[in-house]
C-alpha cells in the first residue's frame, strides 16, 4: 500500500541517500587545479573549470562551492602534491645551507616538469587579481614560506653551523626571491638545466663558519 510505513520508511531511506555524484571528484579537483595553475584565478571562470573538469556547474557548487571555495582547496592539494618539497627538505636536511640547496635543485625539477604547468601555483595564481581575500591567502603563504626559511637558517646561527652576525632574515628573503625567480623563468621558458645552474650559483653566496 502506497500509505503504509514501510513505504514512507523507504521513501525517506532514498531522499536522505541522494543521487550519488555522477563524477569522480578527486580526479575533477586534479583538474581544476591544473586549469588555476595554468591560467590563474582571476582568468578561470566557472564555464572554464565546469568544461576542464567535466561536470556541470550544479554539480561543481554542490561538491565543492562557490569558485573561492574550491580555489582555496586546489591551493590545499597543491600545496600536498606539488608544493611539500621545500617542508620536506628543511626538515630533513642537517642545515639550512643544504636544505636551501636541495629546494632550489628540486624546484628546478618540479617547475619544469613535463605534461604539466610550469612554475609554481602560489607564486602565479593571482597575478593580476582582483579578489582581496586570494591575493591575501596566496601572499602569505608565501610569507609562512620565508618565515620558514629564516627559522632554519636563525637555528643553525644559533648551533653554530652559520656565522653569528648573519641577518637570518635577509639570507631567507635571498632565498625565497631566487625560487621566486626560477617559478618566474620557468613560466617564461628556462629549461631544467638552466634553471639547476642557477641555483648553483645563487648558492655560492652562503657563508660558511
Amino acid at each position: 500500500m502506497v500509505g503504509s510505513d514501510e513505504t514512507k520508511q523507504q521513501l525517506k531511506a532514498g531522499k536522505s541517500r541522494g543521487r550519488p555524484r555522477s563524477f569522480d571528484r578527486t580526479t575533477a579537483l586534479e583538474r581544476a587545479v591544473l586549469a588555476f595553475w595554468e591560467h590563474g584565478y582571476e582568468a578561470t571562470s566557472v564555464s572554464d573549470l565546469t568544461r576542464v573538469m567535466g561536470i556541470g556547474a550544479p554539480s561543481l557548487y554542490a561538491a565543492f562551492g562557490d569558485k573561492q571555495a574550491l580555489f582555496a582547496e586546489v591551493v590545499e592539494e597543491y600545496g600536498t602534491r606539488y608544493g611539500s618539497f621545500a617542508d620536506r627538505a628543511l626538515a630533513e636536511e642537517p642545515t639550512a645551507r643544504a636544505a636551501v640547496a636541495r629546494i632550489l635543485r628540486e624546484a628546478a625539477a618540479e617547475y619544469t616538469a613535463p605534461g604539466r604547468p610550469h612554475g609554481c601555483l602560489v607564486i602565479h595564481a593571482a597575478t593580476n587579481c582582483t579578489t582581496p581575500e586570494v591575493e591575501k591567502s596566496l601572499r602569505a603563504r608565501r610569507n609562512a614560506n620565508l618565515a620558514a626559511f629564516e627559522r632554519r637558517i636563525a637555528a643553525d646561527i644559533a648551533a653554530g653551523e652559520l656565522p653569528a652576525d648573519l641577518d637570518a632574515a635577509a639570507l631567507a628573503r635571498h632565498a625565497g626571491a631566487v625560487v621566486q625567480g626560477m617559478s618566474q623563468q620557468a613560466r617564461d621558458g628556462a629549461s631544467r638545466a638552466e634553471l639547476e645552474a642557477l641555483a648553483e650559483i645563487a648558492m655560492t653566496i652562503w657563508p660558511r663558519t
